[in-house]
């Protein structure tokens, strides 16, 4: 089976909350997505997606997302989708770096393998760890008053993990912690997500003036160090995101018993093969693991899903429902969501179909016409 043709897609994606927001006062309005089309010469196609959070979340942005991909496209033509260390080993030859821009390639060179195999990705991934499993829900930075209504909402529709987006005013944020962690109910998780915006002197401040709650507190600084700081400071559970960017970074972060949990982000670490690379070395190091993505719509929710679902239960400390955030289908076969709960569907490959007329005429196509 050989590679025949990539095509690239843009879709803006409306948020169903009007925006989006974290530390630092960034904010957006709507996601813009890359859809990847992978078609090859047995008549199978491969779909995948990435989204970044924006340009100043991570080093990645939607623009810099279509050029890698013309970049890395040319060598990818000829190439077989169902060798996928391959495929991965040519584009680092092709592009030092940018993950994010490899992940839509890597998770539609995925969705053939499991399309030629009759199976679903999470097959392949592992196996389908349990029936179905809790999805988190994330609080865009609010007043507390309003985070906490939000949780409320939520949790009348049968959610119970909530990620706060906190990172602002140390005072500030203690409210808003506060005001939410009053009305968890039994079995609820409440992770606070600086993403980045402490200091360290007030992410210590802010880790004793909540350490009486049931929280975890997740990457409150921006670089390693801080973040390690605040964790030889505290008792609280800890999770670290941003600073796992590869298996060198989660090696270290192990061995300086830096956290309990990490975020893995699939678009962050360069799409599935990288990602289960990843998953499977925290399993067996005894890490928890929230597996996630950068923000998408039904291609990535998908992803999301199998990876989670092939995911032992012990370690699938949460899952995100992001791509809940936006208005607009763009694939059938996406997550359904019930009670606050999913799980992978059981078609082969990821199992989605995109809406043609969703996503438009392709804004370039590589290879065959």
């Amino acid at each position: 089976m050989k590679i025949i043709r990539i095509s690239a897609y843009r879709v803006l994606l409306p948020l169903e909350e009007g925006s989006y927001r974290w530390s630092d006062s960034k904010a957006i309005t709507e996601y813009d997505s890359t859809i990847v089309r992978i078609d090859t010469d047995a008549g199978i196609t491969g779909w995948g997606e990435v989204c970044p959070l924006g340009p100043v979340y991570l080093a990645a942005y939607a623009n810099g997302v279509r050029t890698g991909i013309a970049e890395i496209a040319p060598a990818l033509i000829g190439r077989n989708p169902l060798e996928l260390d391959d495929i991965n080993a040519v584009m680092d030859a092709t592009l030092k770096g940018h993950a994010y821009c490899k992940s839509p390639l890597d998770i539609a060179c995925w969705d053939i393998l499991g399309r030629h195999a009759g199976l679903p990705l999470c097959s392949l991934l592992g196996g389908r760890f349990g029936a179905d499993f809790a999805l988190y829900r994330s609080i865009s930075q609010e007043s507390p008053e309003a985070m906490a209504g939000r949780v409320a909402a939520h949790q009348m529709n049968g959610f119970r993990h909530f990620q706060l987006k906190v990172g602002g005013v140390a005072d500030e944020d203690i409210e808003r912690i506060r005001a939410v962690a009053a009305l968890m109910q039994p079995g609820g998780k409440l992770i606070c997500d600086a993403n980045t915006g402490w200091l360290t002197a007030d992410a210590l401040r802010l880790c004793r003036a909540v350490a009486d709650l049931d929280v975890y507190i997740e990457q409150p600084c921006l670089s390693y160090e801080e973040c390690l700081t605040v964790r030889q400071h505290t008792d609280l559970p800890f999770i670290l995101d941003e600073s796992i960017q590869d298996i060198a970074s989660l090696l270290q972060a192990h061995a300086d018993r830096a956290m309990d949990v990490v975020n893995l982000k699939i678009g962050k670490v360069g799409g599935l093969t990288k990602a289960r690379q990843i998953r499977d070395l925290c399993v067996a190091l005894g890490i928890g693991l929230t597996i996630e993505d950068m923000p998408g719509a039904d291609i990535t929710g998908a992803t999301i899903l199998h990876l989670a679902h092939s995911t032992p239960e012990k370690h699938r400390f949460s899952v995100t429902s992001s791509y809940l955030k936006v208005t607009e289908k763009i694939a059938e076969g996406g997550p359904v969501v019930v009670a606050g709960r999913t799980r992978a569907n059981e078609g082969p490959g990821l199992g989605v179909a995109p809406i043609m007329d969703r996503l438009g005429e392709p804004i370039f196509v590589v290879g065959a016409g």
